[in-house]
């Protein structure tokens, strides 16, 4: 009888111990959690969304196809938080699902094609949509102006005037290049200041 009381004492304390060690780590898991920031990464197709993932995860250059659905990778930053970055595909029939994906996200990056004047009013209207989602009323917003690198790319103030919008949040403009890495440092260090902020 003794024998078979103390092994179901000891049950019990071994699983009394499982139990705390569990609660430890979902304590854990949700400290760590709350250090990463959500960002979405939306624009028009083309834009160069998905190579803009693959260099700042890798660091190269990748020759990427278009999204269909989503990719999402993480990055660690020097200077912020870990970002979970929600790469979704910017065909038309696409971007009536960007709201799907935005829930509690800490911020948005807007990728805007440099050289293509012809689709810059396109690029207002889906942006004005994703501003105008409820969902993401007062989350800071960063342009991205990708393409910088070229000889005929859009200055920053004709992509801003461009995309003329009620800016009721914090929102910053960077040109970049997916190509080279041009101003890609800069856009994470003012991506983690935006997300500071918040």
């Amino acid at each position: 009888m003794d024998s078979n009381h103390n092994r179901s004492s000891e049950t019990f304390i071994f699983h009394k111990n499982l139990k705390v060690l569990s609660d430890m780590g979902l304590a854990l898991c949700r400290q760590s959690h709350s250090h990463t920031a959500k960002v979405v990464l939306v624009g028009l197709d083309g834009a160069g969304k998905s190579t803009l993932l693959h260099r700042l995860q890798r660091g190269e250059l990748a020759h990427t196809t278009p999204t269909v659905g989503f990719n999402v990778g993480s990055l660690e930053l020097d200077s912020g938080p870990e970002l979970t970055v929600w790469d979704i595909g910017g065909q038309g029939g696409m971007r009536a699902q960007w709201g799907d994906h935005m829930e509690e996200c800490d911020a948005l990056l807007f990728m805007v094609d440099g050289v293509d004047r012809v689709r810059i009013g396109e690029a207002r209207a889906a942006l004005g949509r994703v501003l105008g989602d409820e969902r993401v009323r007062g989350v800071p917003l960063m342009v991205l102006v990708n393409k910088m690198d070229l000889p005929e790319a859009m200055g920053l103030q004709e992509v801003t005037g461009g995309l003329e919008q009620c800016w009721d949040r914090d929102w910053e403009v960077q040109g970049c290049s997916t190509h080279n890495g041009l101003g890609l440092q800069e856009a994470l260090d003012s991506l983690a200041t935006l997300i500071r902020k918040r």
